[in-house]
């Protein structure tokens, strides 16, 4: 298995190197910029990264990351996640199934306390129990399936969520027990119950059918974000 490993950025030259050096030796490192005018770029070439750009926007940049891989299994990682020294061994084990298309691992956060552990947990029985995983827990995909499905679907919001109903249309999603450990800023600026009900009620909406389009500046107004990082100004798991 030949892993390429693919992180959207923009402006992330505070999270970015840590990501870059928790990734399995061997895997390719794609970092996927959507314009940057920071010290993003430079780092991920100092740590051996291809870097590409173009167009802002998590979708679009990670679609263009996936063009540009060599792998036959795409890792999407957010930068400011961390992934554990086996995450390699545990995506080969899970893939040995043919059924199964890809998945995420389990989520943690930095220094949580007992609302932030909740939320994980929530997270973790929903991609275990539902096949729903997200992209702050690390989405696998073998590379057939990624083409096969077109790739993320470049909305502005909920791209993953896109993404991983038309996979689980065509094979199994699984979650892993090794972790992926993530920063807390997605919650700091609501707190963590405030932005896990404006993240449920967007996941009810969408499913109900309300264009990604129509609750992008809504979510976007509500959060009040200066989508400073693609990690920040897009969609995040509840």
């Amino acid at each position: 298995m030949e892993l390429s490993i693919i992180v959207p950025t923009l402006n992330e030259a505070e999270t970015l190197a840590g990501t870059l050096e928790a990734a399995p030796p061997g895997a390719e490192l794609i970092v996927s910029d959507g314009g940057s005018a920071d010290e993003t770029v430079s780092i991920a070439e100092r740590h051996g990264a291809r870097v590409v750009t173009g167009e802002r926007g998590r979708a679009p940049q990670m679609n263009r990351g996936a063009e540009a891989a060599a792998g036959d299994v795409l890792l999407f990682v957010h930068a400011d996640c961390l992934l554990g020294p086996d995450a390699r061994d545990n995506i080969v084990l899970a893939l040995e199934d043919k059924k199964t298309v890809g998945g995420a691992f389990s989520l943690r956060i930095r220094d949580a306390g007992w609302s932030l552990k909740l939320i994980a947990a929530t997270s973790n029985f929903r991609a275990r129990h539902l096949g729903t995983p997200y992209g702050d827990q690390g989405l696998f995909v073998r590379k057939s399936a990624f083409d096969q499905v077109g790739g993320y679907p470049e909305l502005p919001f909920m791209e993953d969520v896109a993404l991983v109903r038309e996979l689980g249309k065509i094979g199994k999603l699984v979650q892993l027990k090794a972790p992926i450990t993530t920063g807390r800023r997605h919650w700091q600026k609501l707190g963590p119950l405030a932005t896990t009900l404006l993240n449920w009620s967007m996941v009810l909406l969408y499913t109900i059918g309300v264009p990604a389009g129509t609750l992008a500046p809504y979510y976007r107004k509500l959060r009040n974000e200066s989508a400073r990082s693609s990690s920040e100004s897009a969609w995040t798991a509840p």
